[in-house]
């Protein structure tokens, strides 16, 4: 799929970006990659790194034009150097990737910007406190386009945050993964369950292991396997208590032969391997603040039933068919939705198949074109370049 040439805006991202291990990151290098193929292979979009206080890993990515400290006072200043040659700058945002005080600076960084502003709102809360709702009430102030990535985190934004609902527009998180070969009749006996992403707690691994424990009676008790390594903020602050903890557990229900987990970031390729081999994916996150989950995204582009908590955007996406939602911190209601699943082999297809018509929309070059038609929007009129205020 690729665009037509009219004019091709150059995106100037302002984003963590990898060797960082973090959703953001990923989603940022997934979408430059993604434009880059939609204009035939031409990689002119660049990030600005954002460099947290737990990460300081240099990078050699050749998008990035400049990694910043957002720790460092005044880290905004050099911008308009940094924008020179670029049609758009697109912050990719999210608490706690802009430093210090909700990261407050980046509406700095707005203000400071010689070029239009889109941005992309990664968590819309429903009871931010009062600097978070300023920061995101002044971003939207402060751009032509705010992008969110489901229909009820756009409602939650126009609703309950003073934006102007016209900026606000709903492109879905993108995926690479596209549906997986069915086992057909050469399904293996013991079903294989898996959870993947960075762990902490919020995450909810306790209840899907306690639920994996009422799951012994049924004639092939399934197997979780959980990837993933810790996240590293909670690694700096708490080192591995929460990991240790889910360990403990799994010892105490006597399912070492039922739960396995490993403390490992996945490349894309060993991640679509995982999921692929795979019967089922389970997120049993403990927030009901979640509007957007990358991995919920990935597994119903690979076609993969997906029984979760009742989070806004597992809400969303299930609700047709594609999974089961369950109650928060309930591991009877979680095993009962599992086992209703792998014991009915007509149920578990026909959610398969309902998750491969839902994630057709997810495919990354679907996802690019729709952020290229937007900043067109911004940065054309009539075919014609729109001068930028200095």
């Amino acid at each position: 799929m690729v665009v037509e040439a009219l004019i091709s805006p150059r995106f100037l991202f302002v984003s963590t970006y990898p060797p960082t291990h973090c959703g953001i990151a990923t989603f940022t290098e997934s979408l430059i990659a993604a434009l880059g193929r939609i204009r035939g292979g031409t990689a002119d979009n660049k990030v600005i790194r954002m460099v947290t206080d737990w990460d300081d890993s240099i990078s050699l990515e050749p998008e990035i034009i400049v990694e910043t400290d957002v720790t460092t006072p005044d880290w905004v200043r050099p911008l308009e150097m940094w924008c020179t040659g670029f049609d758009l700058l697109w912050i990719q945002h999210e608490f706690g990737i802009f430093g210090p005080d909700d990261g407050e600076s980046v509406l700095d960084l707005c203000r400071r910007s010689p070029l239009p502003v889109a941005t992309t709102v990664h968590t819309v809360m429903v009871s931010p406190s009062d600097r978070q709702r300023t920061i995101i009430e002044s971003l939207g102030d402060a751009s032509e386009v705010v992008v969110v990535m489901s229909n009820r985190a756009g409602r939650r934004l126009i609703e309950r945050y003073d934006i102007d609902h016209e900026k606000v527009h709903i492109v879905p998180h993108g995926t690479r993964f596209s549906p997986r070969r069915r086992h057909g009749e050469h399904r293996r006996s013991r079903p294989t369950i898996v959870n993947w992403g960075l762990i902490g707690p919020g995450k909810g691994l306790e209840t899907g292991i306690r639920a994996m424990a009422l799951l012994r009676h049924i004639e092939h008790p399934p197997r979780l396997v959980i990837r993933g390594a810790t996240h590293p903020n909670v690694k700096r602050r708490e080192g591995e208590a929460y990991r240790d903890w889910l360990v403990e557990l799994i010892g105490e229900l006597g399912l070492q032969g039922s739960v396995e987990m490993s403390d490992d970031y996945m490349t894309p390729d060993e991640l679509e391997s995982l999921i692929h081999s795979a019967d089922m994916a389970l997120i049993p996150y403990d927030t009901t603040e979640q509007v957007t989950s990358g991995v919920l995204v990935d597994a119903i582009g690979a076609g993969l039933p997906v029984v979760a908590t009742a989070f806004p955007h597992s809400l969303e996406l299930l609700s047709s068919g594609a999974g089961r939602v369950v109650p928060h911190r309930d591991p009877k209601a979680m095993a009962a939705a599992i086992e209703a699943l792998l014991c009915d082999p007509a149920a578990l297809t026909a959610a398969a198949d309902q998750a491969m018509r839902v994630g057709r929309d997810f495919a990354w070059p679907r996802v690019a074109v729709k952020y290229e038609r937007l900043a067109r929007q911004v940065v054309t009129r009539d075919g014609k370049r729109v001068p930028f205020a200095s």
